[in-house]
């Protein structure tokens, strides 16, 4: 047992939003209240036999445990060792790329993850510049929206691709004049070159995501919502089976994999409380990166471009309906305007046919409410959307899960190629005034997985250095550090069907929490940015301690005066 007293405990819990003390019995919360009546009833004076478990903690806050609701979470694990491309140059990427080169043995591959051309003023890479720096190693660096890639001739070699290679449904080659790859690959075709790349063993991908959860730990971060494929599933098996999974994972399915799915009759909640099933993911278009999301107009500048659209609803409701039947949700990436009107239009369809089984209640203002055991479909990005739809979302009782650091790290390109649509950009006001779910994560490694810098980015819709002014990026679009925050505890819990037990610090629910070293509450929005765990627990269990003595008591001596 543990007793937590002189803190400030935000609990997300209507009923007692802020408290002082808190008791942990092994996994659970048993109780939340003051000091006076938690030290009366537990014990008001420590004693030897719980020296270790009564902890002071000296006035600081105290949250539930954060939850990644969108991470790639093998990727950002094998990323921790590949080459960082987020360069303000090409050339700075290339020496990076050269440096590995003389450190790697000839002929083995070399990975790197995160360059944007956009913020490059040499624009997309090619072959020849990257075979300058590595003539002897195959070099395969993706971009940060993981939706490009760019090889170099060697890796084309490995994989075979020639100008005689045709693209992929869903992808495709950039060429050059005479038809001949430039290095650059879209979408799809980037699985051309990834499948001549050597896989690692589920065992090492464990490895992986062993060394990186301690790395999310530091951050605050207690569970994810992981989107990679089979491997990464695999892999946290083997984690859950020698009790190594320190994180709590909803894994999703990728769409491809559904027959196999329903086959085993495995359905969205199935699991426990650290591995359990969630979605299926299915890709309803690109991304703004490499001018692939799908819109309804033309992308500025470039009136015969709007994306590429990889499912319409139509499709989306043929493909969805075995998940839906079978008691699968889904989660479907749509950054464009056009691609979530058309996720939305194929959810209605969904809602119809589930309602043919469960109907789904109605509060009195009309709002739909998901009867015990409807599905949680969610809609991945929802990075732009047309006013029009933006009520859809509450209708359907559809979750987004956004990603609040998008906004400014893209908002420069937003600004470039979507032009005034992007007054309806990461909307996150808009789809919290509507009485939408809000569900935040961070799409590492497409970003820094690091919450605080996602809540600093939904508050005040500025970068780090404060640009783009004062006011932020279409300041209207702000939320609240409360709003913020309940979008990583209790909007991600109940994206997991875990709402009765996770992402509040209350009776009965899980012992997941973060102690901050500073106050999000009543510091400067500035500040945000800046906060750091102090210490990390799940399940009752401290998983991350810097300097606890520092701000944790653990001695044997009186509580405060009551």
């Amino acid at each position: 047992m543990h007793i937590f007293f002189n803190a400030r405990i935000y609990t997300f819990d209507q009923a007692l939003p802020v408290a002082s003390a808190m008791i942990i019995d092994r996994e659970r919360i048993l109780a939340v209240g003051n000091d006076q009546e938690i030290l009366s009833q537990f014990g008001d004076h420590p004693t030897k036999s719980n020296a270790g478990r009564s902890h002071d903690l000296a006035g600081q806050a105290l949250i539930p445990g954060l939850v990644d609701a969108h991470i790639h979470l093998k990727q950002y694990a094998l990323g921790l060792h590949r080459i960082d491309c987020e360069t303000s140059s090409r050339e700075e990427c290339l020496h990076r790329v050269a440096d590995r080169a003389r450190s790697t043995p000839a002929g083995e591959w070399i990975l790197g993850h995160g360059w944007n051309h956009n913020q490059w003023p040499e624009g997309y890479g090619n072959l020849a510049v990257l075979d300058a720096v590595s003539p002897h190693h195959p070099v395969y660096l993706t971009a940060k929206s993981l939706h490009a890639a760019w090889t170099n001739s060697l890796a084309l070699q490995r994989a075979s691709i020639s100008a005689d290679t045709d693209d992929l449904p869903g992808g495709c080659i950039q060429r050059d004049e005479q038809g001949n790859p430039t290095g650059i690959f879209f979408e799809n075709a980037l699985q051309l070159v990834t499948s001549a790349i050597p896989e690692p063993s589920p065992g090492q991908v464990a490895q992986a995501i062993k060394i990186a959860q301690a790395h999310l730990w530091q951050m605050g971060i207690t569970g994810v919502h992981d989107f990679d494929r089979r491997l990464c599933f695999a892999a946290l098996q083997i984690l859950h089976g020698h009790g190594e999974l320190g994180l709590r994972v909803l894994k999703s399915i990728p769409i491809e994999a559904l027959p196999h799915a329903v086959e085993l009759g495995l359905r969205s909640g199935f699991g426990d409380d650290f591995l359990r099933i969630g979605s299926v993911k299915a890709f309803a278009d690109g991304a703004l990166g490499p001018h692939t999301a799908a819109m309804l107009q033309p992308y500025e500048g470039e009136p015969e471009n709007r994306g590429m659209l990889f499912l319409d609803a139509e499709e989306l409701f043929e493909r969805g309906r075995l998940a839906v039947e079978n008691g699968l949700s889904l989660a479907v990436h749509a950054i464009g305007d056009a691609a979530n009107h058309e996720v939305l239009k194929a959810y209605a369809q969904l809602r119809l046919l589930e309602q043919d089984k469960t109907p789904l209640k109605t509060d009195p203002s009309g709002k739909r409410i998901s009867a015990a055991g409807s599905l949680r479909h969610r809609i991945e990005h929802v990075q732009v959307i047309h006013p029009n739809d933006a009520p859809r979302f509450t209708e359907l009782d559809i979750i987004a899960s956004m990603q609040p650091i998008h906004a400014t790290s893209d908002f420069p390109a937003s600004d470039r190629f979507w032009g005034k649509r992007s007054a309806n950009a990461y909307a996150w006001r808009t789809i919290l005034d509507k009485g939408t779910n809000l569900t935040f994560g961070s799409d590492a490694p497409v970003e820094s997985p690091n919450p605080f810098w996602g809540i600093h980015a939904a508050v005040t819709r500025q970068r780090h250095d404060g640009t783009p002014g004062p006011d932020g990026w279409y300041p209207d679009q702000r939320i609240t550090v409360f709003e913020a925050l309940s979008a990583y505890t209790v909007g991600a819990a109940y994206a997991a069907g875990m709402e009765d037990h996770q992402g509040k610090l209350a009776p009965g629910y899980l012992a997941d929490f973060v102690v901050l070293d500073i106050d999000p509450f009543t510091c400067e929005t500035e500040q945000l940015k800046d906060i750091h765990p102090l210490a990390t627990m799940i399940a009752g269990n401290w998983v991350y301690q810097q300097n606890i003595n520092d701000f944790v008591s653990n001695a044997v001596h009186p509580p405060p005066e009551l």
